[in-house]
C-alpha cells in the first residue's frame, strides 16, 4: 500500500453515533451524538501521553452529570434551560455536512436546539471542527488544536440568549488536573492563577494544566499536560469573562453581564480553540497560537458543485 495515500488526519464514522478524530492513526478525541445523551460532546480529549485530559462528570457532585468532557450548551435561551439535566430541552445533531481528511481534518455538522415540545428547533447550530497537529514527537503523539466555529441561526426572526454564567462552550478536565482534586493549576492570559483571581475576570485565553498518570509495565509515573482554551477576537464579548472552578471546570461566559440577541438575518457566530499540550502552559506559545488563529477566516457550509460532494466548506 502507498502510505502517501493515507491522510495524516482523519475523521472516521463509528457505530453508535460517534466520530473518531485521529492523527497518524491514533485517536485524539471522539464526538458523541447519540440520543441517549441530552446533547453531543467530545470525549476523551487525549494528550500527547496517550491519556485523557478530560472526564465525564464532576468528581464530587452527582448533580453535575451534564459536565461531559467538552460540550456546547446555554442555561437560558428564551428562558429555556439547555444546560442542566433538569430540563426537557435537548441539543441534537440533525445531519452532518462534510468530512475532510488530510494534513488537517475537518468535520461539519448541524445541531438543532429543541425545547422539548416543538418538533422544529429554536436554533440551528452549524458547527465546523478542524483538527490540526502541531509538530510531532519521536516516541509519542503530537500536540494539536481543535478549532470550533459555530453559527447559531434562529428559526424565528429574533431570539435571545439571556444573561447567564453558563454557556456557550465548556471543558471539564480530568480529576488529576483539577486544582482541588489533583495537582493542577488554572492560568489566564493575564498571568493570574487560581480560581479566586480568575473567576469572572476577562482573559483572551485560559489554561488548565496538571499531572497525568502514566501506566508503565513495572511502575506508574506522571507527566504534566494541559488544555489551553482560547476566545476569539471576533466573538461579541471578547475577551470573555470566565467561569472557572478549582474543581476542574472552565468556560468562556458569553452572556455573563448581559444577554445576546441574534436574528435570522444576522446570526450569532462564535469561535473557540483548544490547544492540547505537553508540560506547563507557555504564555509566549499561547500568544503565538492566538495571533495565528485570529488571522484565519471564519468559514461556513454551502452546497457543492463538485461531483460526489453534496456540501463544502468555504471562507466567509
Amino acid at each position: 500500500m502507498n502510505d502517501d495515500l493515507i491522510p495524516k488526519c482523519e475523521v472516521i464514522p463509528l457505530p453508535g453515533h460517534q466520530m473518531s478524530f485521529r492523527i497518524d492513526g491514533n485517536e485524539v478525541t471522539r464526538w458523541h451524538y447519540g440520543q441517549e445523551y441530552p446533547r453531543p460532546f467530545f470525549y476523551p480529549l487525549i494528550g500527547p501521553s496517550g491519556e485523557t485530559l478530560t472526564r465525564m462528570g464532576h468528581p464530587g457532585a452527582s448533580n453535575h452529570d451534564h459536565h461531559r468532557s467538552v460540550w456546547f450548551a446555554h442555561h437560558k435561551l428564551m428562558g429555556i434551560d439547555f444546560w442542566s439535566e433538569n430540563t426537557q430541552a435537548t441539543i441534537r445533531q440533525t445531519m452532518w455536512f462534510v468530512i475532510n481528511d488530510g494534513e488537517t481534518a475537518t468535520y461539519a455538522c448541524e445541531l438543532g436546539w429543541f425545547d422539548g415540545h416543538d418538533p422544529q428547533p429554536l436554533v440551528r447550530q452549524e458547527l465546523i471542527v478542524t483538527l490540526t497537529p502541531l509538530g510531532s514527537e519521536e516516541d509519542g503523539r503530537p500536540e494539536y488544536t481543535l478549532d470550533l466555529q459555530s453559527t447559531f441561526r434562529p428559526t424565528a426572526d429574533q431570539i435571545e440568549y439571556q444573561q447567564s454564567h453558563y454557556g456557550f462552550f465548556a471543558v471539564r478536565v480530568a480529576k488529576s488536573i483539577a486544582e482541588h482534586f489533583g495537582g493542577g493549576r488554572l492560568t489566564g492570559a493575564s498571568g493570574a492563577t487560581g480560581e479566586p483571581d480568575l473567576f469572572g475576570k476577562p482573559n483572551a485565553w485560559m489554561d488548565y494544566t496538571g499531572p497525568v498518570v502514566l501506566d508503565g509495565e513495572s511502575e506508574r509515573t506522571t507527566t504534566r499536560e494541559g488544555v489551553t482554551y482560547f476566545d476569539h477576537p471576533q466573538n461579541p464579548t471578547y475577551p470573555a469573562k470566565w467561569h472557572v472552578r478549582a474543581d476542574g471546570w472552565m468556560g468562556a461566559s458569553g452572556c455573563r453581564d448581559e444577554g445576546l440577541e441574534t436574528t435570522r438575518m444576522e446570526p450569532l457566530r462564535l469561535r473557540y480553540l483548544l490547544h492540547i499540550h505537553q508540560g506547563e502552559v507557555d504564555p509566549a506559545q499561547a500568544e503565538k497560537i492566538a495571533s495565528e488563529w485570529a488571522q484565519r477566516p471564519m468559514q461556513t457550509v454551502t452546497r457543492s458543485k463538485q461531483p460526489h460532494q453534496q456540501y463544502e466548506i468555504v471562507n466567509l
